[in-house]
Formats: structure tokens, sequence, C-alpha cells
């Protein structure tokens, strides 16, 4: 994480991994050479001769911003703000972004299922961040676990974020930088193989063309099995070249293109083992099958290997294609920029999900091999347009960016014809429809029946057209905001954006022959304030209130849409204007501090965040926006070097998050139908754990060798609620209360590295040190998803 070089100027790498946020928390820009200062509290910073000898840790400090709308620097921006640098992704030997943001406390990430695809669905703050996730301040929406061969930093503001990127959630956003062209040449590279099968190779080139034109290209080829499980592999390669005009110039445009094809084999975790013989009343706990004895008598050990998918069956490939043009000039203090992006997703996956809703595990010792299937495709064509810089008005410094933006987005969905038979009779064994919940074999020569009762064998094939959905999105947004120095040590910071979002939904085609349409347009204003004072040039303390709206068809098919626009849900909808977009408003207070000549940052954040207008079941069974839910916590984090040679990264997070209201659930006996609040209401929300830490730390013991390792702490996380119920007297009584969950942990990883010689590095991961059985992921009734076991593997860098 430590810079091996002693700082006297800013270079454009440094300067580029530090592109911090501002008011809007993260920046819509690739790296790029610093432009004049934009930092509301530059009155206030030490003379940079006076730190010109300390190491500089990439991606925690620098003097220089740049981007559109960062208004001030992190150490003033009154929001708590995470910067994960590519040193952390790189010692940590993560290859995917769920690998590096298990880096920083208080992320978790969610199970896929049938309403929700497979791919990458951060939590942060308790809140489904599926739809937040930006590469370089463009939103992101297709489906899809996303790589880092291209990653410069990961960018992480939490707290409301509507005012940042439009249509959003509470929790926050995750902002991707991708790698730039830069004014050096250089070639590096690297080359890892470990344990089950690793093979990982990236290449990473840059050639300054002419004077002022920079070409650089990025590429990775990966092949693995999974440590600790059986059959599951991944395979994946991708490419991304980026070409600069006018680097150093005032005017410049950036063409860049960005690839990525995945070939894998889906992982469907472990099964909840659900128990049918508690007394009546009991509160049962259902964690992961692993030791159990069946109903029946069978007893045995699900190892942690132990995977109930079908290779001969299941798949999951996807196509990720991104091109982005970039144009900017700068008229001296004052810059004009636009971001045009066309981006294309394409996933398709036949996936086993090992189901004991129904009881299977218990009961006969056999587990349903439910197919989770799915092929859908989005397209997206993203403007945006930015004008920011500075100016002194009245003896007061504004620090302003202003803007809009232009999408259009669209996605289409469908299923292909795969037979589900959930019943674990003889029948369904013989067809692999189940399997033996102690040792399923992964090559059972599975076929697909036409029916249930068909003997006739068909292909699995996609479904018509005409058994798509297809949803279309169109977004015009004009945004605004503004640092203004109010004095040397008081700071304002001001946010405000103006969104209309039109959608328009297409379902299946019915038996008439008619595909039903379903269009909604909403507009809304969100907004975000915040004031910073500055006891000392380093330090600061704050307070903020930000919005957020989630408006109805937010995450068009592509993620678990709470307020889907169309038919195909369960909830009587009495009328289209009863749709409403989902509220949340968040405070925050907090402290920030720079250490050690600006070489070790510390911040400290407490928040309460209330989501209101969730869109749940009311007691008539019509479609009512009674749900709220209300998350309070505390957070704190570091980011830097505790001393020249030994450098830290990681946190702690406290949440207590409540569902305060989940709606109500119907029960019906004897003919008898009676309401009564949903189980969730008053619950712990799923996907947030109380209580997580990370810590990712380096020590250089000599010039040539580094140590290291991290630490992850995640207590217990909640996947779903259901009660069983019953009727008496004409009153709904619970009989039990049922939650399925996975246990805390604590995770270790080690590695070492030597440097070779000026050109050359080897580095030797190893992650899981304790080959510790632990879940990653919490679904709401099927499953869980259990992580890799111990791993190494040996990393030989070169750089020229």
């Amino acid at each position: 994480m430590t810079s091996s070089a002693v700082r006297s100027q800013p270079s454009a790498t440094t300067t580029s991994a530090y592109l911090a946020l501002s008011c809007v928390g993260f920046i819509a820009s690739a790296p790029a050479p610093a432009h004049a200062a934009n930092d509301a509290g530059a009155a206030m910073r030490p003379d940079p001769q006076d730190v010109r000898n300390d190491i500089i840790v990439t991606g925690a400090r620098d003097d220089e911003l740049s981007g559109p709308k960062a208004t001030a620097d992190i150490t003033n921006t009154p929001r708590s703000v995470v910067v994960v640098p590519r040193e952390v992704i790189e010692q940590s030997g993560s290859s995917t972004l769920e690998e590096a943001l298990r880096t920083v406390p208080g992320i978790t990430f969610g199970a896929a299922e049938g309403g929700n695809p497979i791919g990458d669905r951060p939590f942060i703050r308790g809140y489904d961040s599926q739809g937040s996730v930006y590469v370089d301040g463009v939103r992101d929406l297709g489906s899809q676990s996303r790589e880092v061969f291209d990653v410069e930093q990961v960018q992480i503001v939490r707290g409301s974020d509507s005012t940042l990127g439009g249509r959003g959630n509470a929790g926050g956003s995750i902002n991707i930088i991708s790698k730039a062209p830069q004014p050096k040449n250089f070639a590096a590279g690297t080359l890892s193989y470990g344990t089950a099968d690793y093979k990982r190779a990236t290449a990473d080139v840059n050639y300054r063309v002419a004077d002022n034109i920079a070409f650089r290209l990025n590429a990775m080829w990966h092949d693995q099995d999974v440590a600790g499980r059986d059959a599951v592999f991944q395979k994946r390669w991708g490419v991304a070249p980026a070409l600069t005009v006018g680097i150093g110039q005032p005017t410049q445009l950036t063409l860049s293109y960005y690839h990525l094809s995945t070939d894998e084999l889906p992982d469907g975790g472990i099964p909840y083992l659900y128990t049918i013989n508690n007394a009546p009343g009991d509160d049962v706990l259902t964690f992961p099958a692993e030791d159990f004895t069946a109903a029946n008598g069978r007893s045995g050990s699900i190892s942690r290997d132990t995977f109930y998918g079908l290779v001969d069956r299941d798949f999951r490939k996807t196509d990720i294609d991104q091109a982005t043009m970039r144009v900017e000039h700068d008229f001296g203090g004052v810059t004009l920029r636009n971001t045009a992006r066309y981006a294309h997703t394409n996933q398709r996956y036949i996936w086993s999900q090992p189901d004991d809703s129904q009881g299977n595990v218990y009961e006969t010792g056999q587990v349903f091999r439910r197919a989770l299937n799915r092929f859908g495709t989005t397209e997206s064509l993203i403007d945006q347009i930015d004008l920011y810089g500075q100016f002194d008005a009245g003896g007061i410094r504004h620090s302003f960016a202003g803007g809009a933006e232009f999408a259009w987005e669209s996605a289409e969905n469908g299923r292909y014809n795969v037979t589900n038979d959930p019943r674990c009779t003889p029948e369904g064994i013989a067809r692999y429809n189940c399997t033996d919940a102690f040792a399923p074999n992964p090559y059972d020569p599975w076929v697909n029946y036409a029916s249930d009762t068909s003997d006739t064998v068909v292909p699995i094939t996609r479904r018509e057209p005409t058994t798509t959905t297809i949803t279309d999105a169109n977004t015009v947004s004009l945004y605004g905001f503004d640092s203004i120095t109010l004095t040397p040590a008081l700071i304002a910071n001001l946010g405000v954006r103006y969104d209309r979002y039109e959608t328009t939904v297409r379902d299946a085609v019915n038996d008439d022959g008619i595909r039903p349409e379903t269009s909604l347009t909403d507009e809304f204003v969100n907004w975000q304030a915040g004031l910073v004072f500055k006891p000392t040039a380093n330090t600061s303390l704050y307070a903020s209130y930000a919005t957020s709206t989630t408006p109805p068809g937010s995450l068009l098919g592509e993620g678990r849409e709470g307020n889907r626009v169309g038919s195909g849900r369960r909830e009587q909808l009495a009328s289209l204007d009863d749709l409403r977009a989902e509220e949340s408003k968040s405070y925050e207070v907090g402290a920030k501090a720079d250490l050690f000549g600006q070489r070790l940052r510390l911040q400290l954040a407490g928040f309460r965040t209330e989501t209101d207008n969730s869109r749940t079941t009311g007691p008539d069974g019509f479609v009512q926006y009674i749900g709220s839910q209300r998350i309070q916590g505390i957070e704190f984090t570091l980011n830097g070097n505790i001393t020249r040679n030994w450098s830290v990264f990681g946190g702690y997070t406290y949440l207590d998050a409540i569902i305060t209201n989940g709606g109500y659930d119907e029960t019906t006996v004897g003919g008898v139908t009676l309401s009564a609040p949903d189980a969730s209401t008053g619950k712990r929300s799923p996907n947030t754990p109380e209580h997580s830490a990370t810590l990712w730390t380096t020590y250089q013991v000599t010039p040539a060798l580094s140590v290291g390792g991290g630490a992850t702490y995640m207590s217990r996380v909640y996947g779903g609620y259901a009660d069983q119920r019953t009727i008496e007297n004409g009153e709904v009584v619970v009989t039990k209360r049922l939650a399925r969950a996975v246990p805390g942990y604590t995770r270790f990883d080690l590695t070492a590295s030597y440097r070779i010689d000026e050109h050359f590095d080897l580095r030797v991961n190893v992650q899981n040190l304790t080959d510790k059985r632990y879940y990653t992921k919490a679904y709401a009734s099927h499953y869980a998803a259990i992580a890799p076991g111990r791993s190494a593997f040996a990393t030989l860098s070169f750089r020229y």
C-alpha cells in the first residue's frame, strides 16, 4: 500500500489514485492531469514544501483534485468516504470487485435468486446498492460480476445518494475508477499460479505516441477452480484499450473501450436445514445444513466441498462491452467536459439452487436442485455534460460544479425451458431433480423433460421472444453543487438535483396475443447540505443531511425490484396512479483527521437513515406504500501509514438496522382470510451484520521484503423471516416464528512480497489462512453461499 518513492511533486498516477469525492461523493472521470486546486480548505493547508519528504500513500492523500464534481477533498467533505487504492487491491490478491470490497467494513453482498439475477449485489449501510454502481461516474446497471484488471481504485460514498447520481438508495454509491493513459511510457504485467489450479495473467502497457497523444492497453486472462468446492470453476478474459489526445493540454479527448467475457459453473452453496419437530410457539433460527440426523434416521455430515449443481446442465456466461468518449476543455479555472458512453451487457445461465424450503433435507436426506435460469441483455446510452471550477465573490471562495445528464437504458429478460420438480419422490430422484444431501454427484446424467408426466427428453432452449419482458427508461437530470469557504475554518457544502425518470415495461405476450405495456413518469428533486468546521488545517468536524429517491422500476429488472412496474407481482394494484417512489433521508455527523504529515487519515461518523414509502401489501390485500426501515450506526475507518514502513487500511462498523414496518401477510384457514403484520416487522434488516471490522496491513521489513495480512470479522447476518400462522377466534395467531441466517465469522489472510530487482517482484498470497468454513451471502429462504476454502498463489510482477 505504500509508495516506494519519496514525494517531490505529485505524479500523474498518484494524483489519479486520490480522486477523492466531493459533495457528490464520486468523480465522473478516469485519472487525469490535475487542474488548479479546487479544495475549499486550501487556505488552511500546510505548505507542500513542509511535507515534500513524506511517503505518499497512493489513494489516501494528495493536494490536487480533478473531476467535474470534485468540489472538496475528503477531509473537507461532509460525508463518509472510503477509497480502496490499487495497492490494497493488488496486495490482497483481489481479482473481482467483491473481493476488493471485502477490505471495507460495513459492506456485505446479497444473494441472487429467481427475481434477482446473479451478479454484484453490494449492501451499504444495510441497503441494497446494486443499482448504484458507477464506472468513472457513469451508472453501470447490467448484472455482472465485475473484474479489477482495469481498476485504478474504488470509491465508496455512504449515505443517501440521489443528489449524487440520480435515482438510488439510502445506503450509498460505489464508483470504479478506470486506468487511463499516462504521460510516461511503461509496460507492466503479472503472472500468477496457485492451488486449486489458479492461473491468472495481466498486462498493462502505456505508450506515448506523440507529445500530446498517449495510448494504454490493459488485458487479463483468468482460469481457476474454486478452493474447497467440488467441480466449480471460473474462467474469464478481458481487454481495455484507451487513447488520449491532448494529454497535458487544455483540450483533451479520451476514447476508451472495455470488454469482459466470463464462463463459469455457478455455485449454489449449501441449503438451509428446515426442521419441523419444534413445539408450537417455538422460534426457529435456521442455519445452513452441516451435521444432522434426518427424520427417517439418516445421519451424516455435509462437507464444505459439497456441490449440488449439475455439470451437464449448469452454466453461466456473460459478455460486457463499454465504449466511452470524453472531451474536455480547461478555460483556466473553469472546465467544460462531456462524457458519452454506450454499454451492452449479456448474461445467461442455468443455476442449481439447493432448495430445502419444503423440508426434504430433514425428512428424507434429499435436496431439490432448483433450476434458476435466465437470459438477459441490457443496453444504455448515457451522456453527461459538466461545468466546474472556482471563483471568488465578496471574499468568499466557491468551488462549484453543475451539469446535465441524458440517459436511455433498456433491458430484455427471459427464461429457458427447464423442468423443475420439487418433489423428492423416487421419480424426482430418478430424473436427478433431487439428489442426496450428504453425497450429491455433480456429474449426474440429468435430462430435461417436457412435463412431469412425459418421458420425452427435450433440449434446453430459450423461450420464444414473446415470453420476454422488455423495459426501457429515459432520464433527464440537472444538478449543481457548491463548496463555499465562508471563513478559513468554516465550509458550507450544498447540492441539488432534479430528475425526470420515464419507464416503460412490456410484459410477455398474453393469451390474447397482446404484449401488455405499462408506462410511468416520475419527477423528483433531491438535495444535500453539510457544514464543515476545521479546528486545524488537517482536521474537520462536520454535520450533513441528504435525501434519496427510488422510483418504481428503477432497476429495469436487473435487480430485486421491490417496486416493480408492470404485471408479474402477487400484490394487487388498485390503480397505476398508486405507484409511488420510495424516499429516504440520512443524517450524519463526523470527524476527520490527517495525521503524521498527512500520511494517515482517520474518519469517524455517526449516522441515522430513515426510509419511508416502501411498497408493501396493506391489510386490505392491495399495494400500499407504508413500508419503512430505520438504520443507525457508527463507522470508523483508517487509511495510510502509521510509520514510513507500516501501512494500514480498514475500520469498524456498527449497524442498528430495524424494519419498522414490513407491511402485511394474509392467512387463510377454512375459507377465512385475515391479514396480520409481516414477519419482518420489528426484525433486523436482512444482509446487515450488527458488527463488522476489517484490517489490511503491510510492513516493509527491508527495502526488498514486505510482509502483511488481513483480518475480516462479520457478525451474524439474517437472510429472511417467515411466520407460521393460523386463525383462532377470528384472529391471526403466530404458531412459530422462523428466521434464516448465517453465523458470524473471522477470516485471516497473509501476504509477503520480495523485490527481486527494479523490474521484478514476487508476491505470495494465502487466503482464508485457517480454512474457515463460513458463508458470504444469506438468501431469504433456499440457500446460503459458502466461501472458498484455503488457497495460496504466487504472483510474479514486472515493470519496464
